[in-house]
């Protein structure tokens, strides 16, 4: 997605940015390899600007605000937004700057209810106090409804939010999203050069991926800190194996005089090591179960600081049980193989 930021004097109004960015959707849309194209003013899913709006006809006693987005006719194909009711915004809305928008199913549910958005009005009374805005007509007649996408960043579930022509008002700086069939990278060159062959002076800034703009912006934090607990959780898995290589050497210590007697009496080599594995058999089985149903309950506490995933996997249980239980038989290992090797004379002599 390349921004362009536009020189203020030559594109200080509505219609300058809308001559300018049809022209370069025109020419971007026709490159080889380029599926669908279109203008945006917030970069998805970190939404757009929030305003204070009004529903006429609805009374309230609090504040009702949403986002709206700027926005060409290809928004939702390229996003690949599906449509509840209603239509999309189409070519004809943007180029003559209509008074429509497209609401997300959020804000159809919050402020309509059971009633059908389609064909109401939204009052964005916020639109007045926007720098620049030179909007008169702050009343859009909804078209259309689309399914609910994050617009609050990935964490935080999406608030509503209103799709407008993005040819309303020439505030705000806009970008070009572009949906591909190759790797999107390879195309900026030619973004670049379809947009300086309308206009030299425009800057091209951001150029990146939507993948990359969420693993710098989204990712990088949760990663960075699942980085530092899987290092707290491997030097806790190795501890682990060392206490429990600790306790059965030393279990085993304290049963060398029995364990001499057992060989001196005929058990074989694998009746010993049996006898220690079992043992910390059920060392490791005790801790997993006490482990398993601490971890129960320290979900429920963390549960707030979750996203995207329920509190309580059995998959993820289930499988660091495992890795317990295989790092705590690789512990017992040793010393149980120590045991089998025990001299009966040294055994029986021991104290």
């Amino acid at each position: 997605m390349p921004a362009c930021r536009c020189p203020a004097v030559s594109y200080d109004n509505a219609a300058a940015k809308r001559q300018f960015f049809s022209q370069v959707l025109t020419r971007v849309r026709a490159l080889p390899g380029v599926v669908s194209a279109t203008l945006v003013s917030s970069l998805p899913p970190y939404g757009g600007i929030r305003l204070e709006i009004d529903v006429p006809g609805k009374t309230h006693d609090t504040r009702w605000e949403a986002i709206y987005n700027l926005c060409s006719e290809g928004y939702f194909e390229t996003l690949g937004l599906r449509t509840l009711r209603g239509r999309l915004l189409s070519e004809t809305d943007v180029q003559t700057a209509r008074n429509v928008a497209v609401v997300n199913k959020t804000l159809a549910d919050r402020f309509f209810g059971d009633d059908s958005p389609i064909g109401r009005s939204i009052d964005l009374k916020g639109f007045t106090t926007v720098p620049d805005a030179h909007v008169s007509n702050t009343n859009y007649e909804i078209v259309g409804v689309v399914a609910d996408v994050r617009n609050q960043g990935i964490q935080d579930p999406p608030i509503p939010e209103m799709f407008i022509p993005y040819t309303v008002t020439g505030a705000f700086e806009r970008g070009i999203l572009v949906k591909t069939t190759g790797a999107p990278l390879a195309l900026v060159n030619s973004l670049r050069h379809e947009i300086w062959e309308v206009d030299r002076h425009v800057a091209v800034t951001m150029t990146g991926s939507l993948s990359e703009y969420l693993t710098r912006f989204s990712y990088a934090e949760p990663r960075f800190t699942l980085i530092v607990l899987a290092i707290f959780a491997t030097t806790g898995l190795a501890l682990v194996a060392l206490g429990v290589f600790s306790v059965i050497a030393y279990t085993v210590a304290r049963h060398t005089h029995e364990i001499g007697i057992r060989i001196a009496l005929g058990a074989g080599r694998g009746d010993v090591l049996r006898m220690v594995l079992w043992l910390g058999v059920r060392l490791a089985g005790t801790g997993i179960a006490i482990g398993v149903l601490s971890s129960l309950a320290a979900t429920r506490v963390l549960a707030h600081q979750l996203f995207g995933v329920t509190p309580n996997d059995p998959v993820t249980l289930a499988a660091v049980a495992t890795v317990v239980a295989a790092a705590s038989l690789i512990a017992c290992y040793l010393p149980a193989r120590r045991a089998t090797a025990v001299d009966p004379m040294e055994a029986l002599r021991h104290e």
